[in-house]
Parts: C-alpha cells; structure tokens; sequence
C-alpha cells in the first residue's frame, strides 16, 4: 500500500452523472453513501451498498480516484493506491 496517491493527474474538475447512485437508478437499487469518479464524473455508490457501483466502475474503466459526494465530506480515495487523502 503507498503512503501517498500516485494518480493525481486524473483529477478533472467533472459534473455528477446522476443526483444519486447512476446505476442503482437505473435498476432500481439503493445505496449507503455516493462516491464521485474524479476522471468521468460516474456517480457510484460505496462499498457498504449492496451493489458497490463506485468500485465497479473503477474496475471497468480503471479510474483511479473517487471522491466522496457526502455533505461535510470532501476526501478523496485512490484505488490503485488504497489511500485516502484530501486536496490542500
């Protein structure tokens, strides 16, 4: 595991895909928390949803970075990586 993210130059400034969890909408299922691709702007639910689209996503499309799409919550986790980290 890195102590820091080596994937920052694939942080865009990028716009949701959906109010909420983009698929679990489409297929009618629900989620805990959302997380934000920083690459594409897939919005994706986390690890403690049934569904765990947000690591999906990273696994199709191998977009490294999401950040979390919680009120008060502003840190971001690499995948590749396994750290979590915010922007200073």
């Amino acid at each position: 595991m890195a102590d820091v993210c080596t994937h920052l130059d694939t942080i865009h400034d990028v716009t949701p895909s959906a109010e909420g969890c983009e698929d679990c909408l489409k297929t009618g299922g629900t989620w805990v928390h959302l997380r934000l691709c920083r690459e594409c702007g897939h919005m994706g639910c986390c690890d403690s949803s049934p569904s765990k689209h947000a690591t999906a996503h990273f696994h199709a499309t191998e977009h490294p970075i999401v950040q979390s799409a919680e009120p008060g919550e502003d840190w971001l986790w690499c995948f590749p990586d396994q750290v979590a980290f915010e922007l200073g």
